[in-house]
């Protein structure tokens, strides 16, 4: 299993949005990255485990854990030229862009903000949140930070 670490604006999708989506399922579109379409395509599982990151927020922090649930493919939002997600080009035939789809797991019992994983900077050395100019929306996480992690959950930040 492989263990994730993904973001999205809670104004835009929140991890209460996942939480009421249909079968509390939904797709994770608008990937433009290609470093990120390289996980999403070549290393991403079925089954693997994701932290749900809220960003570009007051508090951006650690919200949640959701489970890959689908195998990579098209992402659609590439192909609607009114979106903002369109790339001209990506086709139905020839995509460039993949997603996949995730199901809520769980809330965390309380948000694990940015500034609270920072100061655990040499437990976390090396995870790719706090490695400077890493702004990518989707990054692997190692089981040791995972459960590293994990464990502030149940601790007073």
């Amino acid at each position: 299993m492989n263990y994730w670490l993904i973001k999205s604006e809670p104004d835009a999708f929140s991890i209460d949005d996942l939480k009421k989506a249909p079968g509390k399922k939904e797709h994770w579109d608008g990937i433009r990255n290609y470093q990120a379409r390289n996980f999403i395509r070549d290393d991403m599982q079925k089954d693997d485990l994701a932290f749900f990151y809220h960003s570009s927020c007051a508090e951006p922090g650690i919200v949640g854990i959701c489970e890959i649930v689908s195998d990579a493919y098209p992402d659609h939002t590439a192909f609607d030229p009114n979106g903002k997600y369109y790339d001209a080009g990506s086709t139905p035939d020839n995509p460039r862009w993949l997603m996949r789809d995730i199901r809520f797991r769980r809330k965390l019992r309380r948000e694990i903000s940015l500034t609270e994983i920072k100061q655990h900077e040499v437990k976390l050395e090396g995870f790719p949140l706090i490695r400077r100019g890493n702004r990518l929306s989707i990054m692997p996480v190692s089981r040791e930070h995972w459960d590293f992690i994990l464990s502030l959950e149940a601790k007073s930040p």
